[in-house]
């Protein structure tokens, strides 16, 4: 567990880190990422994300992805699909003579599963059993919101410490949260003995959150994108605002750069991603965008692209997954367009 002074050290280090990209932006070339992995965890920097993932075709999509190239599938109770999304590993493998070992799978406990260990290490084995694997690696609190009773109340850190029981079954390698603000995370580290080694949540070029990143890698926690492409997920087209900004993919800057490097607009979202050092976990039933977005860590940018992308905040900021009033609880305090 970091002490106050590491968490410090971190936020010192965000804070210098902020200060030479803007001094030194104009004449000094970005370090592109080109590894396959985000950081520590070992989480590999590019996922396939299973959130409503068609479910008349997400077992093919599931093993298209493989077959393409992905190593980190990211599956979750709530999605209502694990046992689909497990045929589809499975398939996946077989057709490229991989091993379980050779993939990376994510999953989370969802917020009715919040609990001691006997309720927590039976969601786990209900999501083992769905997926038809023996172990994760990787599992995440999905919200810090406990569902009794029909009520939603932030609860957290009694689920935390029966998660941190699950690493000495075997049947977990990582535990992580998401969808945590920074107190959130400050006060769990502080009452934890196990900082969590990834922290999934929404982050694209419409709300980038760089020092809450940084902040966050600064000290160690690999941060997971979710919805990576903004607003292209179908789910987000019913909540258009005076605030809305165009699909992420219609963007004019996102187009100039793919026009210049010779890539597509969502292989250079995606990349300009894991330039950050996050790990994306973009969803597509088409075999066809499926394959577009495995090429995204080939695509080539430049620092002056990545100056561009930071430029589009400025204009249009904006969150899309809040549930937060729905549940009666307040979700990302003291983040942007919380």
């Amino acid at each position: 567990m970091p002490s106050e002074e590491e968490m410090q050290a971190a936020a010192d280090a965000t804070a210098r880190a902020r200060e030479a990209m803007q001094m030194q932006s104009q004449n000094i070339q970005w370090p592109l990422a080109d590894d396959t992995s985000a950081g520590g965890s070992g989480i590999p920097i590019l996922g396939f994300g299973t959130w409503r993932l068609d479910t008349s075709n997400a077992t093919e999509s599931v093993s298209t992805a493989i077959e393409a190239g992905y190593r980190h599938l990211d599956c979750a109770s709530a999605y209502g699909n694990q046992d689909k999304v497990g045929r589809g590993i499975a398939n996946g493998l077989a057709k490229v003579g991989l091993k379980r070992s050779d993939i990376w799978v994510t999953s989370k406990l969802w917020n009715n599963d919040h609990g001691g260990f006997e309720t927590v290490s039976a969601a786990l084995d209900s999501t083992l059993s769905d997926l038809g694997l023996d172990y994760l690696d990787l599992y995440l609190m999905h919200w810090p919101v406990a569902q009794h009773g029909g009520k939603n109340v932030i609860e957290y850190l009694n689920t935390w410490h029966a998660m941190e029981q699950l690493l000495e079954t075997g049947k977990v390698r990582h535990i992580g949260v998401s969808n945590f603000s920074p107190n959130q995370l400050r006060n769990l580290i502080r009452n934890s003995k196990t900082t969590p080694a990834v922290h999934q949540f929404e982050t694209h070029p419409y709300l980038q959150q760089h020092d809450w990143i940084q902040w966050q890698q600064n000290l160690g926690i690999d941060v997971t994108a979710y919805s990576p492409l903004a607003n292209l997920n179908p789910v987000y087209s019913g909540r258009d605002d005076d605030n809305t900004p165009p699909s992420l993919l219609e963007n004019g800057i996102i187009n100039g750069i793919a026009q210049a490097r010779g890539c597509t607009p969502a292989q250079v979202a995606l990349k300009w991603g894991t330039i950050r050092r996050t790990s994306v976990i973009p969803k597509s039933s088409h075999a066809d965008w499926i394959r577009e977005d495995a090429h995204s860590l080939e695509c080539e940018l430049e620092f002056e692209d990545f100056h561009q992308i930071t430029e589009i905040e400025r204009e249009h900021l904006k969150r899309y997954s809040n549930p937060g009033r729905n549940w009666g609880v307040e979700l990302y305090d003291g983040l942007d367009d919380a």
